[in-house]
């Protein structure tokens, strides 16, 4: 499929897609443009998308903000790809969306995108995750181009 604006992301079959992925790659550039692209976890709420800084070992031991923290902090422009392989090439597709990233402030909406993330993945219910420590940055769509034959008119999500 052709670029297209967010309203893509209402397509059932998109949403489907995006619900099920485990993972999505994120990709940042710091104030000179250089890219960093990292694999995370994400929850889609149906139209923003969610990521936590967790506990995990990647965190620095200096307590500076992880890579993709820094640039997102330069530069808020991001993409994220969500994407699917198989040998059978007729199953390919992915989701690419660009946006921008922000921090979230709101304490409400910080819990409901933890709880979103919780749901989706068991492991972040073991942790003690709190906005000083772990922050939640929402992606806002701008652009949403979308591949694959599961995205055409009549296909469905396998």
């Amino acid at each position: 499929m052709n670029p297209q604006s967010t309203g893509l992301l209402e397509e059932r079959r998109v949403r489907d897609f995006l619900a099920a992925a485990r993972i999505a790659h994120l990709s940042t550039a710091d104030a000179t443009g250089a890219p960093h692209v990292v694999p995370l976890c994400f929850w889609f709420d149906g139209a923003r998308f969610y990521f936590v800084v967790d506990e995990k070992p990647k965190r620095r031991a200096s307590g500076a903000p992880i890579k993709r923290m820094r640039n997102i902090a330069e530069n808020p422009r991001v993409a994220i790809v969500v994407d699917h392989y198989e040998d059978d090439w007729e199953h390919l597709a992915y989701v690419m969306v660009r946006g921008h990233a922000s921090v979230i402030a709101d304490g409400e909406e910080y819990m409901l995108a933890l709880r979103g993330l919780r749901d989706k993945y068991p492991q972040y219910r073991a942790m003690t995750l709190a906005p000083e420590r772990n922050p939640i940055v929402r992606i806002d769509p701008d652009r949403v181009n979308v591949w694959g034959a599961r995205f055409v008119s009549g296909g469905e999500i396998r």
